[in-house]
């Protein structure tokens, strides 16, 4: 995401949506009854009485319309914003949606920024030409790769084989092998040629068979390649390691790795009881206590006024706010804590425990894939 231009003086902010996950940032920052513009088409008033709506010829223009409906497409990569017209050359009053692309430039009046559009503002600029990284979990028979790119966890493929006599050289079993193997260094090669970083990890052996090939096919892609040992392969594979952390300097500038290594990070520290705060009460007393090293917030929460003074207080305390998607693996797991929970500086118990006698935070994590309320 690019700042264009900012006033100041009346809260304007023109900015260019240069990546998908650009585009779910500006979904999440548009509030209803706020004012944006871009660039758009719409059919000319002034055309012959006589032409039938459908085939008056559409004009480019530059419309502004008051949000009431913000819908982030993320399969097809659009976000429409649909209102009525508030300024224009034409057909003030009447409603119009705009649709935004990557490349797209958008105008949004804010006036004041709250703590939580703060965050995603700033993790969009601070995102321009976030690194796009491949991912792949192997190992014989099940292979998933994915590419992370911002908040983005696309999948690329999934290998899944039935391989004859894996144990056993020769006969069908090696040949079985040596197609594996093919269709998964081609896979590789083409997603890995404009990747930043390529990630290898498994359970086995095949992924430093992978990488020696990459070393001899393709050594300019193999500079790029990282490889770490997980207890899975396939989907349950690449969550495991965007969980663990391991991968975290490959996968530095990725905020979908972040988001599952912080809440892993989370869910840890409440299963041993300490430096770790959920819920609106418990977050926004350790907030106030200057406990709070990273407030972790689900994006549905955003426009929540109950929590918006504890983000601001976070804020202006310096804390890392860390606004977490709800439709991937982190955000379903802090769904089922709240929705908003807190890593801790030091140990620490909020009063409100004190205060009811609660012995303390709960010592189990809640199972992978939980849901909230």
């Amino acid at each position: 995401m690019r700042l264009v231009h900012r006033d100041a003086s009346t809260g304007l902010l023109k900015l260019r949506l240069e990546t998908p996950s650009d585009l779910w940032r500006i979904s999440r920052f548009v509030r209803v009854g706020e004012r944006v513009g871009a660039s758009t088409t719409r059919r000319d008033p002034e055309a012959p009485a006589d032409v039938a709506g459908a085939e008056r010829t559409r004009r480019r223009v530059t419309l502004v319309v008051r949000a009431e409906q913000v819908e982030f497409h993320g399969f097809s990569k659009h976000v429409r914003i649909t209102g009525p017209i508030v300024e224009g050359p034409f057909d003030i009053g009447r409603h119009h949606t705009l649709d935004l692309a990557e490349g797209d430039d958008v105008t949004v009046v804010k006036p004041v920024l709250s703590a939580g559009e703060h965050a995603i503002l700033d993790e969009g600029l601070a995102g321009r030409g976030e690194p796009a990284i491949v991912l792949a979990a192997v190992d014989w028979g099940d292979s998933s790769i994915v590419r992370l790119h911002g908040r983005a966890v696309e999948p690329v493929a999934d290998l899944r084989r039935t391989i004859a006599g894996k144990r056993y050289s020769g006969g069908q079993g090696e040949k079985d092998r040596a197609t594996y193997v093919g269709e998964l260094m081609d896979a590789l090669r083409r997603e890995g040629a404009n990747a930043t970083a390529l990630v290898l990890a498994g359970p086995g052996f095949l992924k430093e068979q992978l990488y020696r090939r990459l070393l001899e096919d393709d050594p300019t892609l193999a500079k790029r390649t990282r490889v770490y040992p997980t207890a899975e392969s396939g989907r349950v594979g690449v969550d495991e390691l965007l969980r663990s952390g391991r991968a975290s300097e490959a996968l530095r500038g990725s905020v979908a790795a972040e988001e599952a290594e912080v809440v892993e990070r989370l869910v840890r520290a409440l299963a041993g009881g300490q430096r770790a705060a959920v819920g609106r009460t418990e977050v926004a007393e350790a907030v106030d206590a200057g406990a709070v090293e990273t407030l972790l917030v689900s994006e549905t929460l955003l426009t929540d006024e109950t929590i918006a003074p504890a983000l601001d207080r976070a804020r202006a305390a310096r804390v890392h706010v860390l606004v977490v998607r709800e439709d991937g693996e982190a955000g379903r797991r802090l769904a089922g804590l709240g929705r908003v929970a807190a890593l801790l500086r030091y140990d620490w118990v909020a009063p409100s425990r004190l205060a009811t006698g609660s012995p303390g935070r709960p010592r189990a994590a809640p199972r992978s894939g939980a849901s909230g309320p």
